[in-house]
């Protein structure tokens, strides 16, 4: 079964972003090897309007990819409009990552204004994918607006902490209206895995694959590990027991 976002449906579930990669030529080729559909950016470190600039977008096949912009840098939700206007107007893409963000030190989401900007651009017409917290209630409310997607951290950005409080992300799921794609925090591919054993529908990561020692191998290895990790959530583990139990059978079995 495909991934449903909105109007647009994906074979792959890894959801990729293009920042802190060495160089272009690293960045095009762990683009290439994830076999991710979606590319998420940063509108305003992008110059978009600027074709005398260096852009990675321009390296790459553009009819392969649905990009996803991301209102990274807001702190407010008027502010995180008028960064997703400027990327609709560029003609990228109607979809956008709303990213407001309310402590710089943790760079935790800010519910209040990540709310407000959701239902601001649901009211344009935007394909809206809010990036909050692990809070449960908080999903719930973006849900009931009407957004086409929740974006849930597994932990802080950037700080490969995986999954804290797969609990938490287990109850956003299973009240889950829409696709659940896992956002920030992943680490290393048993983290992807995770989080799509939990019965997440996607994982979007960055910094993991980035800033590993080969981003090459490693955008492999995460694109490996959420194939896994769906499989597995799809195929149904086995529940976890006390006690051993024997994978052969008693039966028929000599006593001599």
């Amino acid at each position: 079964m495909m991934l449903k976002i909105g109007p647009y449906e994906f074979q792959s579930r890894l959801l990729l972003g293009t920042g802190k990669y060495p160089n272009f030529a690293i960045q095009k080729e762990a683009v290439e090897v994830s076999g991710a559909e979606i590319l998420t950016f940063a509108v305003r470190r992008m110059n978009i309007f600027a074709p005398d600039q260096p852009n990675f977008l321009e390296q790459l096949d553009l009819t392969k990819y649905k990009l996803l912009p991301n209102t990274a840098g807001a702190k407010t939700a008027e502010e995180a409009v008028r960064i997703a206007r400027l990327a609709k107007a560029s003609g990228l893409c109607d979809m956008i990552k709303v990213e407001v963000i309310g402590c710089d030190k943790t760079l935790l989401p800010d519910p209040i204004e990540t709310l407000k900007a959701t239902e601001m651009l649901l009211e344009e017409g935007f394909i809206v994918l809010p990036y909050t917290s692990d809070d449960v209630v908080l999903a719930k409310r973006l849900q009931e607006l009407g957004c086409h997607a929740i974006m849930p951290g597994a932990s802080p950005i950037g700080s490969g902490q995986g999954i804290i409080n797969p609990l938490n992300l287990s109850f956003i799921i299973e009240q889950a209206t829409v696709p659940v794609i896992v956002d920030a925090g992943i680490g290393s591919p048993a983290d992807a895995a995770l989080a799509m054993e939990l019965g997440a529908d996607g994982v979007l990561l960055n910094t993991a694959v980035a800033g590993a020692s080969d981003p090459v191998k490693m955008a492999k290895a995460m694109k490996l590990a959420i194939e896994a990790g769906r499989l597995g959530y799809e195929a149904g583990r086995i529940p976890k027991k006390r006690y051993a139990t024997a994978s052969s059978p008693m039966e028929g079995m000599s006593t001599v």
